[in-house]
């Protein structure tokens, strides 16, 4: 154990060796600086995330004068209760969001009527009454003092995931959105929208979550996705015609930030990856990121490590052996060993031309015939690239491409599905097309999991690995199989989606939580592995459900 004065003097020299590193947001509180470091290699807080959730007392300026006095007084004898000392007389946990109920709530929505089997029927009303225990309204104080907080504020009420995840999150929303639509909520989630699109307006994208320290990364992009399904369900064309250039924005923001030249075959393709330019520790876990990045002595390295890091985060997977790659294109289980950036997502690049599809479509209902043929223009390229570089004719089925390696990364992951789901392919070959995907899935012995579609076969601790299943991924490989027209592939969707449904309420049933990831090998047992403990609540949990019991439990 290394004693407390030795490791924060120690900190304090590996700050200033990394300060040139591009922050996480300009904070010098939240996102960079000597006190988030000094703070966090102190592991006052067992949870890293804990500090930067923590509101100011004083103004910025204050709380970092009383800092730097704090370390001139202890000088040489500053102890660890010294330290907690300084944190409790200038920082306070507050609850920074008001009681509320959403206006449109109802544990009766339409849904429950059309549900015939009884069971099934209740697990249902039971998932819908869960919303409100997830609802959140920032606070008055925190909209009109914001600089004292690291929460971005919003003037809409929203879901939140659940547990440690107290604000709202980007592409959890989506499937929240779903199952809110499902519960006829359309009023929260048209707020919901209304928030994101503050933020686009605001920063010019929607970062990972409503955090300061995340305005270094995005997340999957599915805002133009979510504006869809709430078009669907309302024909709010109003409302639509109101904010399509801010929805714009946001899918332009991915074109202009995150494309990369990707060559095959001697073309040269531009596809997107996940790319954060932040080179510094994550603040939510900072303690972990610093650590992960001691096995380096060069600045330049870590910072390298520092940015994968944080695109790993943006992608959702954080952390998966996706992302860990071998000098021969394969994986390893050391977080050192990541490389996110080098790697062309299949997933990310099915969901943008699906955005981009939809976009197109609404520019075209609206009478914007300019706009609707430059991005149905982008729609074509995407597919024909998706196509060219991601899919593995031998295999049936697509896969990550290494753009250093210049090959496929052919391993099972369930974004190997995504473009099926956003089906960004040409219709006519949507039968064989799913066919094939469905021989994959079998030949890969998925069938032999009861509690779940494992996110990867890789057993290396991290939580986006085996033997792991989260909601999402069943809904990307379910629905896609579902709607590709083979009917091999319809059957094997409605068992898999029959397995998961069965398997949350054995969950339910014994725990009476939702979690946000489950295990495959026991059904309804929580997941686990990764930088904290499985979380319940939960959003995009409740969300696939009611979907899955929708689409196939139903009349």
């Amino acid at each position: 154990m290394i004693p407390f004065l030795l490791m924060v003097a120690f900190a304090d020299t590996v700050l200033q060796v990394s300060a040139q590193s591009q922050p996480s947001c300009d904070s010098k509180v939240y996102c960079q600086g000597k006190l988030l470091h000094v703070v966090e290699m102190s592991r006052i807080f067992n949870d890293s995330k804990t500090f930067v959730e923590l509101k100011m007392i004083n103004d910025e300026q204050t709380t970092l004068e009383n800092f730097d006095n704090f370390l001139r007084d202890t000088n040489h004898k500053r102890t660890r209760a010294d330290l907690m000392k300084f944190v409790s007389d200038n920082f306070k946990q507050e609850n920074e969001f008001e009681s509320w109920t959403p206006t449109d709530f109802t544990d009766n929505p339409t849904l429950l009527s059309r549900i015939e089997d009884k069971t099934i029927r209740q697990f249902a009303q039971d998932l819908v009454k869960i919303w409100p225990t997830l609802a959140r309204k920032v606070k008055k104080e925190v909209l009109d003092y914001p600089e004292h907080y690291s929460l971005l504020p919003v003037d809409n009420g929203f879901i939140i995931p659940g547990g440690r995840f107290t604000e709202f999150y980007y592409w959890d929303s989506y499937w929240i959105v779903e199952g809110l639509l499902l519960s006829d909520m359309h009023e929260t989630v048209r707020g919901m929208l209304d928030n994101f699109l503050s933020i686009v307006e605001k920063y010019g994208f929607i970062p990972n979550g409503a955090r300061v320290f995340y305005l270094n990364r995005s997340q999957p992009p599915l805002l133009t996705l979510m504006v869809s399904l709430y078009v669907s369900a309302t024909n709010d064309m109003e409302w639509l015609a109101k904010n399509i250039r801010t929805i714009d924005t946001e899918l332009r923001f991915w074109l202009n930030n995150r494309l990369v030249d990707v060559v095959k075959d001697g073309i040269v393709y531009k596809l997107a990856h996940y790319n954060s330019n932040s080179g510094s520790p994550r603040p939510e876990s900072y303690y972990e990121d610093v650590t992960t990045a001691s096995v380096f002595s060069d600045e330049r390295d870590k910072a390298e490590l520092y940015m994968d890091l944080k695109s790993a985060a943006e992608s959702g997977w954080d952390f998966s052996s996706r992302w860990i790659v071998d000098e021969y294109g394969g994986t390893r289980g050391n977080l050192s060993a990541l490389h996110t950036r080098r790697i062309i997502p299949v997933d990310l690049n099915a969901f943008l031309c699906q955005a981009f599809q939809k976009l197109s479509e609404f520019y075209q209902t609206l009478g914007d015939y300019p706009n609707a043929t430059f991005w149905s223009k982008l729609v074509k390229i995407w597919q024909h690239s998706i196509e060219m570089v991601h899919y593995n004719r031998d295999d049936g089925i697509w896969y990550d491409w290494d753009n250093e390696l210049s090959q496929h990364r052919r391993m099972f992951f369930p974004s190997n599905f995504a473009p099926l789901w956003s089906e960004t392919f040409d219709s006519r070959n949507a039968e064989i097309l799913g066919e094939m995907a469905a021989e994959y899935f079998i030949t890969q012995n998925m069938m032999d999991y009861h509690g779940g579609i494992p996110t990867s076969l890789s057993h290396t601790g991290e939580q986006w690995d085996y033997p792991n299943a989260w909601p999402p991924m069943q809904s990307i490989i379910v629905m896609g199989l579902d709607k590709s027209g083979s009917y091999r592939a319809k059957q094997l969707a409605r068992e898999l989606a029959r397995r998961w449904v069965k398997a949350n309420l054995i969950g339910f049933r014994q725990t009476g939580e939702m979690f946000e990831k489950y295990n495959v090998e026991v059904p309804g047992q929580n997941g686990g592995g990764g930088e904290y403990v499985v979380q319940s609540g939960f959003g995009w949990t409740n969300g696939v459900v009611l979907e899955f019991i929708n689409q196939f439990f139903t009349t």
